[in-house]
């Protein structure tokens, strides 16, 4: 099945009139930080520490993904970055290959459920792992930005591109979603040879 004949690409279309989230400093910080060495359960098996990897990383941070039957959180379009982790996915999932040419290797990482994580990675037909941080370890050492909603602990969109452990680049706020692919690859095209 192609990329353009994917029953999921219904969902890449954002919503109008999202609200824009604004700089608030909260990821100043990262450029230069050192990703925290934790084991994170995988969607395909087993666990995966982002700061063992010797490639270039890209990791995208996002809330977290819907799920066919189970609502979402009431006025989640109306949070600030919180809308659009499906169309986020999705253009890494489009772009991947170019990604990987780069020699770049992409996860997404969400504080959800492995259990949801695979059912969204199985139906988007990801080609690259989605990690879980359910107990907050990784966000809470690098003191990602989060909110609370309906009871649940959530990430703020952030991605980061990492060399060998090290924070090279990060990208917040995230908007629109299924844009930061195009301002991730323009960066890795300027820096990475």
């Amino acid at each position: 099945m192609g990329t353009s004949d994917r029953p999921t690409d219904f969902l890449r279309t954002l919503p109008d009139g999202l609200p824009v989230p604004s700089d608030d400093g909260a990821c100043d910080h990262l450029e230069g930080a050192s990703l925290p060495s934790v084991a994170l359960p995988s969607t395909v098996g087993g666990v995966v520490d982002p700061s063992r990897s010797a490639s270039w990383v890209v990791l995208f941070c996002y809330p977290m993904t819907g799920r066919p039957g189970r609502p979402i959180p009431k006025g989640w379009a109306q949070i600030p970055g919180a809308a659009g982790c499906t169309p986020q996915a999705c253009s890494f999932r489009d772009r991947h290959r170019e990604l990987q040419s780069l020699g770049a290797t992409v996860f997404g990482l969400s504080t959800q459920e492995s259990s949801d994580q695979l059912e969204a990675a199985e139906r988007l037909e990801l080609p690259f792992p989605l990690l879980s941080d359910a107990d907050l370890q990784f966000a809470n050492a690098l003191h990602l930005p989060q909110f609370e909603v309906e009871g649940l602990r959530l990430l703020r969109r952030v991605t980061l591109i990492c060399q060998t452990g090290l924070i090279r680049k990060f990208f917040y706020p995230v908007f629109p979603p299924d844009r930061n692919v195009d301002e991730v690859l323009t960066w890795l095209r300027r820096y990475v040879r």
